[in-house]
């Protein structure tokens, strides 16, 4: 079995880390180098970079801020925002990032997915899906969470699996910056959905409602900002808590 992760993610905005409710009411927290090179040496096992304004400015990420945080760390970090192309994706890669999110351009242009893991290979791609639940199903959002589609968040996974995603960064619109835990259905039903690893995103707000989406959501990641953010939990103590709870992790 595989150790689960616990990443930090960094919401960009402007060249700084912010953090919001439901993708809106940002409020800024501080340097994404600092802050990055911070949650490493806490004993972070992956970081995400997100450049949540950089879709709906119609430009791309931040690889000036890519590259000074990839000379501070030395775990694998992801990127993602703006990224409309495999040039995009190559500039993001060339600045030191391991991974590229892509959620906007990947539902306009399926494609891509399947052109970039041919480049790169499935391991550098990940699918961000932002979904918001609609009655009984749970539709895929574009542009930085503000535009809906018709997408149904399930069949969008799968299908970004088939095209050569090598990771789903699932994130739920309804709960995200709420501390009211994960989507748990949601990320139960992607994740036994497809064979690649699901990172569960919006929500953390407890350490049980950490363990409760790795346990019960059977997600291989939880992603959290406020709560490191703000000083609520170290990386240690949610890694502490998942061990006595039977969850494998690095500690």
């Amino acid at each position: 079995m595989l150790a689960k992760r616990i990443i930090p993610c960094l919401d960009i905005k402007d060249g700084i880390v912010v953090k919001g409710k439901g993708f809106e009411n940002l409020r800024q927290v501080g340097d994404p180098v600092k802050l990055a090179e911070k949650y490493c040496k806490e004993g972070a096992d992956e970081l995400v970079l997100l450049d949540i304004s950089a879709s709906a400015e119609n430009r791309q990420a931040m690889p000036e801020v890519v590259r000074k945080v990839a000379r501070q760390i030395f775990i694998p970090f992801t990127v993602g925002g703006g990224v409309k192309n495999s040039e995009n994706i190559n500039e993001l890669l060339r600045a030191g990032a391991d991974k590229v999110a892509i959620n906007t351009a990947a539902v306009q242009n399926p494609g891509l997915i399947s052109e970039a893991a041919g480049i790169f290979g499935s391991q550098c791609i990940v699918i961000a899906i932002d979904a918001k639940k609609e009655g009984d199903l749970w539709k895929v959002f574009v542009k930085g969470g503000k535009i809906p589609t018709q997408i149904d968040a399930l069949e969008w996974a799968k299908n970004a699996e088939r095209l050569g995603a090598g990771e789903i960064l699932l994130t739920s619109i309804d709960n995200d910056g709420k501390g009211r835990g994960y989507d748990i259905e949601l990320t139960k039903q992607v994740s036994e959905s497809v064979k690649i690893p699901v990172i569960a995103s919006g929500g953390a707000g407890t350490l049980k409602g950490i363990a409760d989406v790795l346990i019960d959501g059977k997600a291989d990641a939880a992603l959290a900002a406020s709560i490191f953010h703000y000083g609520k939990y170290s990386i240690a103590d949610v890694k502490k808590y998942l061990q006595k709870k039977g969850v494998m992790v690095r500690i």
